[in-house]
């Protein structure tokens, strides 16, 4: 067997790693903003070239914004980089549609199973109040943004970080979905189908919140193929 010698961790990598716990810590306690560079420098003991170097690879990952005039902000977009790389790998946009209904049939069934074991009354509520303000969606465009916090909500619910995770993945493309499901048939669809999910998961019935959801996307597969 080849051995080799072990490579001392670069100081960017070092920062890097500070830096995303330190943004998970502030973003717990409701912060959105970073430190300004000179002083991370300072706090680091290191060059202000490496702290740059670190703030560019976080923004890279989606975890920092750095907006012109404003500062370093806290970001939520881990799901930024593999978008950009499912539309090069995949740039027909029917066939990823297509592959993004397998998937989420693959997972979300899944997902709304578990919510219906799991479920907080904070996250029953939170449920609730989405869903209430899909049936009052004075628009489609709220409509499809609603939707789909709906269906996050039911992965949070879970309690399995990784479907929120994954569904924050593909958020862009599941806009590009709805656009063309609710765009097209509307949102009675979405509620008739989201009240199924929502009533099995509220009682604890955790076959019932699967068929549901098992249901409700192959339903909307149906609608893209249409469309």
């Amino acid at each position: 067997m080849d051995l080799s010698a072990i490579k001392p961790r670069s100081l960017v990598e070092q920062v890097c790693d500070q830096l995303s716990e330190f943004i998970r810590t502030e973003r717990s306690s409701g912060k959105d903003r970073l430190p300004a560079e000179r002083r991370l420098a300072e706090q680091f003991g290191v060059g202000r070239g490496v702290v740059r170097e670190a703030i560019k690879r976080l923004e890279n990952q989606g975890l920092v914004n750095v907006r012109q005039g404003s500062g370093l902000h806290i970001e939520d977009k881990l799901h930024r980089p593999l978008t950009g790389s499912l539309e090069m790998l995949i740039p027909n946009e029917d066939e990823r549609l297509r592959q993004l209904n397998e998937a989420r049939i693959a997972m979300e069934p899944q997902a709304a199973r578990l919510a219906a074991r799991r479920a907080t009354p904070e996250l029953l509520t939170a449920l609730r109040t989405i869903h209430a303000e899909l049936v009052a969606a004075p628009d489609i465009q709220s409509a499809i943004e609603t939707d789909m916090a709906f269906h996050r909500a039911v992965a949070e619910a879970s309690g399995n970080l990784m479907f929120r995770l994954i569904l924050d993945s593909l958020a862009e493309i599941g806009l590009a979905s709805r656009k063309r499901t609710i765009g097209l048939t509307g949102k009675d669809t979405a509620i008739e189908h989201h009240a199924a999910i929502l009533r099995a998961i509220e009682l604890g019935q955790p076959n019932a919140a699967e068929q549901a959801m098992h249901f409700h996307i192959t339903e909307a597969g149906k609608d893209i193929r249409l469309s």
